[in-house]
């Protein structure tokens, strides 16, 4: 019986590699994930080079992106230069895929940015297909996007999937699943987790992500918002959940779990880890599959135009709302504002707040 293979998202930390040596030394670490964009600008160090090159070598390691900004109105020299690297680095190191996240993070520090959630809109969706047009054509193996796990509103929760579908179709893309993304959407918007997964084209999910994350206190008197912070355990709704949907998502090939590399400091963290990773191992050990053969991949025909497609006012609307959150302008101030993409009237106010504690730790200006 085909099963997915199990792997990490590999950080450089010293604390994350002394978490994993266990795994390490009885080879149980099946494929790596490198986010190939996080030390563009720093040198590797040599231990890091050598395990992403070995699993490369093997066919075992696969690239995700984290500051393309899929969803930028506006194209840039930095995103140009992005795609260059990227070229760079693909060819230096075999990769089997490459995936970004869906959003947008229009700040000049991009490399401090988080990415935000676009409407369904038909602009923004031609926007988002310029941009993973030019991604694919980039490089000559697959090319996927990874749900977001911030939503402003539900509307947010709701359109994603389906614009996920539209985006991926004309570069026969596939998708990250992240659970943990879906369980936050199902915690702050009161929604079962399975209710939402329905909202997605699973035999487009082709990787799963799992992580854990953190609450953070209501300012309204509410309940708690969850935050994906990939900071603590898994939690177990997404365990109890993971056996069904691993039945759901028959062109599944990977399952990797995420955990920054800062926050396995104490021997009982890194327990914790190495337990969720052998939880996670068993049920797919356990689970009756029906995983399909995968087919060979061939790259598909695209004409780009020749300048990437811009909205001007769209542009202004993206850097008019990022300075608005980061300047932490109340959310009567952010739902009255005069928009012609975002429909801001329908956000929720605590959702605003946390946007706003998120660009401010990531401190985008």
């Amino acid at each position: 019986m085909k099963r997915p293979m199990l792997g990490l998202s590999i950080m450089a930390e010293a604390d994350f590699v002394s978490a994993i040596l266990p795994l390490m030394q009885n080879n149980s670490i099946d494929v790596l994930e490198w986010s190939f964009d996080t030390l563009y600008h720093t040198h590797e160090p040599d231990w890091l080079r050598d395990l992403l090159n070995f699993y490369a070598e093997n066919g075992r390691l696969i690239g995700h992106g984290v500051y393309y900004s899929l969803f930028d109105a506006k194209w840039t020299e930095r995103q140009e230069e992005w795609l260059q690297k990227l070229k760079e680095e693909v060819r230096l190191r075999k990769y089997n895929h490459i995936t970004e996240h869906f959003g947008f993070m229009n700040t000049e520090n991009f490399h401090q940015g988080v990415p935000l959630p676009v409407p369904l809109h038909s602009t923004i969706l031609q926007i988002g297909k310029d941009r993973l047009c030019r991604l694919q054509d980039a490089v000559n193996i697959p090319v996927g996007i990874e749900n977001l796990a911030f939503s402003f509103s539900m509307d947010d929760v709701k359109e994603q999937g389906i614009f996920l579908d539209r985006l991926t179709e004309d570069t026969n893309g596939f998708l990250i699943l992240d659970l943990h993304n879906i369980y936050c959407q199902s915690c702050n918007f009161e929604v079962g987790m399975q209710e939402i997964i329905n909202l997605y084209p699973l035999d487009k999910v082709k990787e799963i992500h799992l992580s854990g994350g953190s609450w953070q206190e209501s300012v309204y008197g509410k309940k708690q918002v969850r935050r994906d912070t990939h900071d603590d355990v898994i939690p177990q709704d997404i365990l109890s959940i993971l056996p069904s949907v691993l039945k759901q998502c028959q062109n599944l090939e990977y399952i990797i779990i995420e955990r920054l590399g800062h926050t396995l400091k104490t021997e009982q963290e890194k327990v914790d880890f190495l337990n969720d990773f052998n939880t996670v191992k068993m049920i797919i050990e356990t689970s009756e599959l029906k995983l399909r053969e995968g087919s060979t991949w061939s790259k598909k025909e695209m004409k780009l135009s020749e300048k990437p497609l811009e909205d001007l006012v769209l542009y202004e609307e993206q850097s008019r709302l990022t300075k608005l959150l980061f300047d932490k302008a109340g959310s009567e101030v952010i739902q009255g504002q005069d928009f012609h993409y975002f429909k801001t009237e329908k956000w929720d106010p605590e959702m605003i707040l946390t946007a706003q504690n998120i660009i401010e730790k990531w401190n985008p200006y």
